[in-house]
């Protein structure tokens, strides 16, 4: 039987390395559809907890992957060896920036190298981490085709297809969201499109190449990216105008055309904004090419912690209060509403600048009960949300819907609101950012 009629009788067995937001979601959309699926990762408690039924992830449905799992759709497994029964691989695992803010491909060169010995012949093999334009053709092609004398396009088969998970979003799943896939060849296209029309309930979206796909991912992130740097840069001019950057935003998006409404917070989080627009800047250098606006955008999304702990510093001067003597409340952790996901959280550069002030503050978060920060290195645990008149100022972090802001306002001396958690509440006690 060939790939395409395994894939169509649904008799292809699915391998999906990595098990985290991107991995775990795909595993599970694909099981839904009937297929067997195979998941690889290096991490103990991802691979108990998933043979268990028990979900870690917040957009997995854990009724449905306890299901899923007892029926024998979904096992997890740290060691590659069962890839060989696989006819379908999607690679899903970190890309993160290292120390110099360059794609560290680590993670993606140990997964191909661990697959290259375990791959069987007419096979195809997707790679969804984001990176940087040309690591498919860079590293997928020449570990997976060469070192198994394996003939891309004929008996093995290599695409790249972003991921495009937008955790907490209650319209948007991995089963709905269209696709965007760029094959080696074309045939390797017309393979990975009849496999995630398999999968998927959304259209599916065929590129040139692997690259094009690549660059497509990152200009997505680049453009929301600049766009919210724009949105900060303005609330910094509009309070030394003494404007309303909240009011400037709504009155902006009456009109119907040419303008789309993007915020400011207190900073970047999430792990695709913060660090997908740094893959392009390390990749245009290669070019002679220097992306002046995007890390220009960068610079300043990433000094919006300072702004908002400096703007908490003056406020709470007019008060004859100063910062290293105040106790505050930091409410809300996540790096966006209603999720449990705290990557590049813009709570972490806060605690850093209030740990210099020597404040004296905590925070409370009804999703992350306690966290590690890694840019000092100390821990923290969620206290209870009571006793508010005995924080000197709160800064709401997140907007999670949890929060009963009204009864928050009414029972606070001082509140800063870095995401108009408390629009249309009337207190003088609520500096928005």
């Amino acid at each position: 039987m060939t790939l395409e009629e395994k894939i169509k009788t649904k008799t292809a067995v699915i391998g999906v390395i990595g098990l985290g937001y991107v991995g775990l979601p795909m595993a599970v959309t694909v099981a839904r559809k009937g297929f067997k699926v195979l998941g690889v990762d290096i991490s103990d408690y991802a691979v108990t907890h998933v043979n268990d039924g028990e979900n870690y992830i917040g957009d997995v449905d854990n009724q449905e992957l306890k299901t899923l799992v007892a029926e024998g759709r979904i096992k997890a497994d740290k060691e590659y060896a069962c890839l060989r029964e696989t006819d379908v691989i999607m690679i899903a695992v970190p890309t993160p920036l290292d120390k110099y803010q360059q794609p560290d491909s680590s993670y993606v060169k140990s997964a191909v190298e661990s697959l290259s010995k375990n791959l069987s012949e007419d096979t195809l093999v997707i790679l969804e981490s984001t990176t940087y334009p040309g690591t498919t053709e860079e590293i997928l092609v020449p570990i997976l085709g060469k070192e198994n004398s394996y003939k891309v396009g004929e008996n093995l088969f290599i695409a790249f297809s972003p991921e495009r998970v937008d955790p907490g979003n209650k319209d948007f799943k991995t089963a709905n969201t269209p696709k965007v896939v760029g094959g080696v060849t074309a045939e390797c296209n017309r393979i990975s499109k009849i496999f995630y029309n398999a999968i998927l309930d959304a259209p599916i979206c065929l590129v040139s190449s692997p690259a094009v796909a690549e660059m497509e991912k990152i200009y997505e992130n680049t453009f929301r990216n600049i766009n919210i740097a724009l949105a900060n840069e303005m609330t910094i001019l509009c309070e030394k105008m003494g404007l309303d950057i909240w009011e400037v935003i709504d009155a902006a998006k009456t009109k119907p055309y040419g303008f789309m409404a993007f915020y400011p917070g207190p900073g970047i989080g999430g792990h695709c904004i913060p660090l997908d627009p740094f893959y392009l800047t390390w990749k245009a250098r290669g070019y002679g090419y220097h992306t002046r606006l995007i890390e220009l955008a960068g610079e300043i999304n990433n000094a919006m912690p300072d702004f908002v702990v400096n703007k908490l510093q003056r406020k709470l001067n007019e008060k004859k209060k100063s910062l290293s003597n105040s106790k505050i409340l930091l409410l809300g952790a996540a790096y966006k509403k209603d999720i449990e996901d705290m990557r590049e959280s813009p709570i972490q550069d806060i605690i850093v600048l209030l740990d210099k002030y020597q404040s004296d503050f905590y925070y409370h978060d009804p999703h992350i009960p306690e966290f590690y920060n890694e840019k000092n290195e100390k821990s923290y645990k969620s206290v209870p949300l009571e006793n508010l008149k005995s924080y000197d100022a709160i800064i709401i972090i997140t907007d999670h819907n949890a929060f009963d802001y009204p009864a928050i306002v009414k029972h606070s001396r001082l509140i800063l609101d870095t995401r108009n958690a408390c629009k249309g509440i009337k207190s003088d006690n609520i500096i928005r950012l």
